[in-house]
């Protein structure tokens, strides 16, 4: 049964991890992060790659990947209900099995669903002069107003 069909039928979610062990809390980037999050770095050569964990209603601040040249990220959802959203678009409901190219450049922010755990793995594109800009929370208002 999937968590679609679980929610449809008012059962409430453990947390499924996903084929990728959770990691340990998150706290090199707790400051980023409204609720608590887990990492796993799985690459760290070549091409980063960590699976991220959220608690249900935990989210990102708004964050550009900036970058010279190249550069951005692959969200890889593995599990849960979670959400993604560029700025000044609408929010897009993520599941596993679901993949977010995000350009360097765009303004944007992702995260779990209140009543779910959601994970996916994180793949940030090679690029020259990457790095991530932070920026500020996603508001309680605006979060509250997803389903």
């Amino acid at each position: 049964m999937t968590f679609h069909d679980q929610q449809q039928k008012g059962t409430t979610m453990q947390e499924d991890r996903g084929p990728f062990a959770r990691g340990g809390a998150n706290t090199a980037y707790a400051r980023y992060f409204v609720g608590n999050s887990y990492l796993n770095m799985l690459s760290t050569q070549g091409v980063i790659i960590g699976n991220v964990t959220f608690e249900p209603g935990c989210r990102n601040n708004w964050h550009i990947h900036e970058a010279a040249s190249g550069g951005g990220q692959i969200l890889l959802c593995t599990s849960g209900r979670g959400w993604y959203q560029e700025w000044g678009k609408p929010a897009r409901e993520l599941h596993a099995g679901d993949v977010v190219h995000i350009p360097a450049g765009v303004k944007h922010w992702h995260g779990a669903a209140r009543d779910s755990w959601f994970v996916h793995l994180a793949v940030e594109v090679p690029g020259e002069g990457c790095r991530s800009q932070w920026l500020e929370p996603v508001s309680e208002e605006d979060y509250d107003r997803l389903p």
